[in-house]
């Protein structure tokens, strides 16, 4: 039985998130007093998550992790192994999916069709993405030195990304199809 439209529509939707986020991830900064570098990853899963919903977002991201964790070089800097999501900045990884869905879930309730509440879903999403972050980063460090080597330095570059996802945003609609989209929900949505 061949696939539908809108089955084949979502897989390059997700196989297109993924690449973005891949690609993305390949912009790597490495700060000398910390081990969590800088990267565009977050402001490529805050607008795939803004974009694509909590369910197409969710699975987007986790195609990613579990993509890098067998192998693929997607990671920051085109890294990959299960040893990067055990590692200090393993945490982040997980906590882009838990930022991805709750993110998703905000632009599937109307979030993502205004600049400000989409800029303020971006923070939301990077706070989560800190906490999850922090907390891993805290098994190798302790808590307050995660707090200052894995949140603090990121904050200006952070405020900056969920800017840039806000104005970005809506040029993502003409990438996203309006007919037969997988809603937040995971019901097909035939608008």
């Amino acid at each position: 039985m061949p696939l539908s439209r809108p089955v084949v529509r979502e897989a390059l939707l997700v196989v297109f998130g993924f690449s973005f986020l891949a690609l993305l991830s390949q912009v790597r900064i490495m700060l000398p007093f910390t081990p969590v570098p800088v990267t565009l990853q977050t402001l490529a899963v805050l607008l795939v998550a803004l974009s694509f919903g909590s369910l197409r977002g969710g699975i987007t991201v986790a195609s990613y992790i579990v993509g890098g964790a067998i192998g693929i070089p997607v990671f920051a800097g085109g890294a990959c192994g299960w040893k990067h999501l055990l590692g200090p900045t393993g945490g982040y990884l997980v906590g882009f999916f838990f930022a991805a869905l709750f993110v998703g879930y905000l632009a599937g309730i109307g979030w993502s069709k205004s600049f400000w509440r989409s800029f303020v879903a971006a923070l939301i999403g990077t706070l989560i993405i800190y906490i999850f972050g922090a907390l891993w980063l805290s098994l190798f460090v302790g808590f307050s030195k995660a707090i200052m080597l894995g949140i603090l330095p990121f904050i200006p570059g952070d405020l900056l990304k969920a800017l840039v996802v806000a104005l970005v945003l809506p040029s993502m609609w003409k990438v996203i199809p309006k007919n037969g989209s997988l809603c937040h929900d995971g019901s097909f949505n035939q608008q």
